[in-house]
């Protein structure tokens, strides 16, 4: 019996976290000081995106240099593939990595962490967008070198430093916190229902109260903050809304996931990537409309729908399949993204009920009508309250 199936058995339940969360402005310089603290030294081995390095390569060589820590860079090649994670595997052993670094997006992170697990080393997570809350778990999301999802690989053990530097997460494209905010969107709903239906979280046990109290602080951070911290990353400045924007995308949405647990929002992006047309599409933007999926699917009330949909209008995610890149969907289409979103091991059986692959297809086209309905209804609103203001007397 599997860890997972024993705790499952005893009907235990398990949190997780990385063992230290560092975040703020300029964090990047006390990488050298949180290594030794935790005891972590070189050489390194560090997965860098080009962003990574553009922002960060001489705050290494400062933080590290200091401290006598020698380090190697590997550039990262793209997706988190099998291949290209072998790639980081032969390097780390040339080099004679003792502590693998990942910096960049979270398919950097998830190569860090799968090269660091195949080798039995420690990894540290060093995020350069708030895109997804890939940063603090114990799993990669491993792609097809073509971008098609294929599997998740987990870990025994969540990464030893989360290091958040928000002066460069300021300076990513704001579609990557926007991108962020969707994925950290759905944590609230898939532990919820995760929750009701009793199902295990991604590390095979119930959920704690602490979890589902993270999942629920995560959602209402991002219904208070998230329109100011888009204001600041156009700017290209850290503000405390944006800070508080990528503690929820990054810690509050990890810890409550992996911890809370998944359900249709995320079998839904999984779904999706089998369809050409979305794979220019960020990872949070598909789980964004694949939470209005699920909500629709759960019979959610109008009134929360109403709101999810105004969240996402007034950060900009997509909320219609054509936001995604889908013009058009037939009906062969939808079933097929259900499919592969119904696959076993997939987390939309985690729901409180039996989804069914008419019930997920029939869900996909109604949520595409209600956002189109609520993008037809603000604009409509939109060039009448203008006339309205024109014709009035003064």
């Amino acid at each position: 019996m599997s860890d997972q199936d024993l705790a499952g058995a005893l009907g235990l339940t398990i949190f997780c976290a990385p063992a230290r969360y560092v975040q703020g402005r300029h964090a990047t310089q006390a990488l050298g000081y949180e290594l030794k603290k935790l005891g972590l030294d070189g050489p390194l081995l560090i997965i860098a995106c080009r962003s990574a390095r553009r922002h960060l390569e001489d705050v290494w060589a400062k933080t590290l240099g200091n401290l006598d820590i020698s380090y190697d860079i590997l550039d990262f090649g793209g997706e988190c593939s099998d291949a290209e994670i072998e790639r980081g595997r032969e390097e780390a052993l040339r080099v004679g990595a003792r502590t693998l670094v990942g910096a960049g997006g979270g398919k950097v992170l998830d190569t860090a962490r799968a090269v660091a697990a195949a080798l039995e080393l420690p990894v540290v997570c060093c995020p350069t967008t708030a895109a997804s809350d890939a940063p603090c778990s114990a799993l990669s999301v491993i792609y097809s070198p073509e971008g098609v999802f294929e599997r998740c690989l987990f870990y025994r053990r969540n990464p030893d430093l989360v290091l958040v530097d928000t002066w460069v997460i300021a300076k990513a494209p704001v579609r990557t916190l926007i991108a962020g905010m969707g994925d950290a969107l759905a944590t609230y709903f898939e532990a919820d229902a995760a929750g009701r239906a009793c199902r295990p979280n991604q590390v095979g046990g119930l959920s704690t109260l602490a979890a589902q109290n993270l999942a629920r602080l995560c959602y209402e951070t991002l219904l208070k903050d998230g329109v100011e911290a888009v204001a600041a990353a156009r700017e290209g400045v850290v503000t405390p809304a944006l800070e508080r924007i990528v503690e929820a995308n990054t810690l509050l949405s990890g810890l409550g996931f992996e911890s809370g647990g998944l359900a249709v929002a995320h079998s839904v992006h999984n779904g999706l990537t089998q369809a050409p047309e979305t794979h220019d599409r960020l990872h949070g933007e598909k789980v964004a409309f694949g939470t209005l999926v699920q909500l629709v699917l759960e019979g959610r009330e109008a009134a929360l729908v109403d709101e999810v949909l105004g969240f996402l209008w007034a950060v900009g995610l997509p909320m219609t399949l054509l936001g995604l890149g889908l013009e058009t969907l037939s009906v062969a289409q939808a079933e097929a993204i259900a499919q592969r979103a119904l696959a076993p091991g997939e987390t939309a059986h985690n729901e409180p009920f039996v989804v069914t692959l008419e019930a997920l297809r029939d869900a996909l086209f109604a949520a595409d009508a209600i956002g189109r309905a609520y993008t037809a209804r603000v604009e409509c609103e939109s060039s009448i309250k203008p006339a309205l203001k024109a014709e009035s007397p003064r």
